[in-house]
């Protein structure tokens, strides 16, 4: 759109400039600047490399939301009790954590196992059965003692590898990970081995309590399943949720979303989790352009979270749009909702919520809707302190950075329903802001240090820190 400015026709440019963004160029992975523009109801990054030019990438395509969660859901960093790298080079080049990092682990993951009995397309860790490395017990609980020292009393640790099922030390690494002040266990499976092996499913049920499986559960479909995983594993998945189900194991389905692919599929998956007793939610992840990823296109087949958030609220009528909010940790990748199931019916929680007490979580008095049935049931949930003895458990711990507002002893953790929207950045479209504030952690296999979900499997996995990132440190020295 042209004006006019003293009688001369001036024009202006075609989107509007909303802040300056650094970035890394997908190529060389050195930071450049850009800017985050937003132009026909999308936001977009736009970045110049002096060497390798000019890249625009879709940011989000929900504008409203967007602004949203930059400007409405923050809150005060929650920090570690221990940093382990010192301030070098500058994000993202100092993970460790380094002292400039403002979140805390969230998420811890611990891969103790390299070897996976799948060989998946799309494998950030580019794992299979032909890395057949197993970490030693001794191993793993150096990796569990690092997120402790860091954490005190970690939220979330989750094992992972490869496939964690299949160590021949599992039981022994659960007995470690139990000895120690985790509040929080989960186990990152394929399910292969828990559809197969019913003495396994009926051995880890003996440890449900304070676990949780985290099932790969990409698709209702053959043919999403085979582009992603290789086989068709419906069968798999049906056997491994029946032996949950048999076994009372909580248990989240994580689908691992690709553009035209599966996503037509999210809200069938979230109608699906709630016909299984077991299912305690869904967690939707867009594929991360890293590992061994073959035949996707990081820019013309990115997903968004606000992307993924329009078409839940389109194939689903689970929840409304005030129910899917950004998780204030880490607002800018992750977006949460949460319900109560209530015999037939599902109540969703997130709305009701006032937003002052999801950033301070500063009391257990929650104002709600008028509705009086509602008001006496959540009044009912939300008022009664946390006992340890309850035998339910309070919300701040079931739900991250949500405030803490402890359940009476009838409203356990089998009455929770939760779907998550979880983003990892790229090389194309990492902002520096961003990882600054991410919550979901790798524990560094060799020396413990705790690395950024985003930037572990770009900068820092397996040789790629000495390959990759170490040139680039040495140019920028």
């Amino acid at each position: 759109m042209d004006f006019l400015r003293n009688g001369i026709r001036v024009p202006s440019r075609p989107y509007l400039f909303y802040d300056v963004a650094i970035c890394l160029c997908s190529q060389c992975l050195r930071k450049i600047e850009g800017k985050i523009i937003i132009q026909d109801d999308q936001v977009f990054m736009v970045k110049r490399c002096p060497e390798h030019g000019v890249e625009r990438v879709l940011i989000a395509d929900d504008v409203e939301y967007y602004k949203k969660s930059r400007e409405q859901f923050l809150k005060p960093p929650d920090v570690p009790l221990h940093t382990n790298t010192p301030i070098l080079h500058g994000c993202p080049y100092d993970c460790g954590l380094c002292p400039d990092h403002e979140q805390h682990s969230c998420l811890s993951i611990v891969e103790i196992a390299d070897a996976c009995n799948l060989r998946c397309p799309v494998c950030y860790a580019s794992s299979g059965p032909d890395r057949p490395l197993f970490r030693s017990l001794e191993h793993v609980e150096r990796m569990l003692d690092a997120v402790v020292r860091n954490e005190g009393e970690p939220d979330v640790v989750q094992l992972s590898g490869g496939e964690p099922t299949i160590h021949p030390q599992f039981f022994e690494i659960i007995e470690a990970a139990r000895a120690r002040p985790i509040r929080h266990l989960m186990i990152n499976t394929n399910g292969v081995r828990l559809a197969k092996d019913p003495e396994f499913a009926a051995r880890l049920s003996e440890y449900r309590t304070g676990l949780e499986i985290y099932l790969q559960f990409d698709s209702l479909e053959e043919h999403p399943l085979r582009t992603l995983r290789g086989e068709d594993l419906r069968d798999v998945r049906m056997q491994a949720l029946a032996h949950c189900n048999e076994h009372n194991l909580s248990t989240t389905l994580v689908v691992t979303l690709s553009k035209g692919l599966n996503d037509h599929e999210l809200g069938a998956i979230v109608e699906f989790a709630l016909t299984q007793p077991c299912v305690r939610g869904v967690t939707f992840q867009m594929v991360q352009a890293v590992g061994r990823i073959d035949g996707h296109d990081p820019v013309h087949d990115r997903l968004t979270l606000t992307g993924v958030r329009k078409k839940l609220l389109e194939q689903s009528d689970v929840f409304k749009p005030d129910d899917v909010l950004p998780v204030p940790c880490h607002p800018d990748c992750i977006s949460m909702a949460y319900a109560i199931k209530m015999d037939d019916q599902v109540i969703p929680l997130s709305g009701l919520i006032p937003l002052d007490a999801l950033l301070e979580g500063s009391g257990n008095t929650i104002s709600f809707e008028k509705d009086p049935t509602l008001q006496a049931q959540m009044h009912k949930l939300f008022s009664t302190n946390h006992s340890p003895e309850s035998g339910s458990t309070a919300l701040r711990e079931l739900l991250c950075c949500m405030p803490k507002m402890g359940a009476p002893s009838d409203w356990g953790y089998d009455k929770v329903f939760r779907v998550i929207i979880m983003q990892f950045m790229d090389a194309w479209n990492m902002d520096i802001r961003s990882v600054k504030k991410s919550c979901v952690h790798f524990v560094h296999p060799e020396d413990g240090r705790l690395i950024p979900f985003d930037t572990y499997n770009l900068l820092y996995r397996d040789k790629l820190e000495t390959e990759v990132l170490d040139p680039i440190r040495k140019c920028d020295a």
